[in-house]
């Protein structure tokens, strides 16, 4: 049998990157996948790779979770859809950056938003429902929130994921006791479409991987297949952990 057979996983930001690895990989062990993104055509273009596959992408698009009515609406359409909620993998982010002397309140204000305001806004409406079977929420963090930059100001995002980590912690605790276990992940530099251009370019490739062991930018499938193990049966004794993936940049 599959690792995921039967089980509903809602995943954010379907439309690219992790997410749409997510979608890919989830399906293929088995999980009915709902997705979400911002981007419209981005969410169809995973929708129309999945079915290349045999499988479907339910969900809808666009749809901005920093939008708790928004938000509240695609965990509802999913229960009116399925019945249940197994899985819910927090993906979805957008943060802005500069030094902090610089940046902007508007800037503050939309990092907070989009990397940790809809976090709480997608567990919030589905944990009654998670709680029914006893299930599993995975929040996508960062190393921004282990350590600090000198490559670029991080300030905001490292805020935002340092509080994606507590706020794991929290659910974990207040989850046990319902069956629902909580892990954060802490993916280093990872190539996605929107790192692109970064890891293009010769010089600041090397800037952003000063301290890399391995000397390369991780692959979203490769924060995936963490994502899985923690999704499945296999990790029915984890929670509360948040596990750091990044190439050993954390190590020195």
């Amino acid at each position: 049998m599959k690792r995921l057979t039967g089980k509903v996983a809602l995943i954010t930001g379907t439309g690219g990157g992790q997410g749409r690895a997510a979608a890919l990989q989830f399906a293929r062990e088995g999980a009915i996948v709902v997705g979400c993104d911002v981007d419209a055509a981005a969410h169809e273009e995973t929708h129309r790779l999945l079915q290349a596959e045999g499988f479907s992408l339910y969900g809808n698009a666009p749809v901005d979770l920093g939008d708790h009515e928004q938000a509240r609406e695609w965990i509802m359409s999913a229960i009116k859809q399925h019945g249940r909620i197994n899985i819910l993998y927090n993906n979805a982010s957008a943060a802005r950056f500069g030094a902090v002397d610089k940046f902007s309140i508007d800037d503050w204000h939309y990092t907070i938003r989009n990397e940790l305001d809809l976090i709480f806004f997608t567990t919030k409406y589905a944990w009654e429902h998670l709680a029914v079977q006893g299930g599993v929420v995975i929040n996508i963090a960062s190393t921004a929130a282990w350590g600090g930059s000198k490559v670029a100001g991080i300030s905001a995002h490292a805020a935002a994921k340092g509080a994606v980590v507590s706020f794991t912690r929290q659910l974990a605790v207040e989850g046990a006791p319902q069956g629902i276990r909580a892990v954060s992940i802490s993916p280093g530099f990872v190539r996605t479409p929107g790192t692109a251009a970064f890891v293009d370019d010769p010089k600041t490739r090397r800037a952003l991987l000063d301290g890399v062991l391995q000397d390369r930018p991780g692959e979203p499938e490769e924060i995936v297949s963490l994502a899985l193990y923690v999704a499945s049966d296999e990790a029915a004794f984890m929670t509360g952990s948040d596990l750091v993936i990044d190439g050993g940049l954390l190590a020195l």
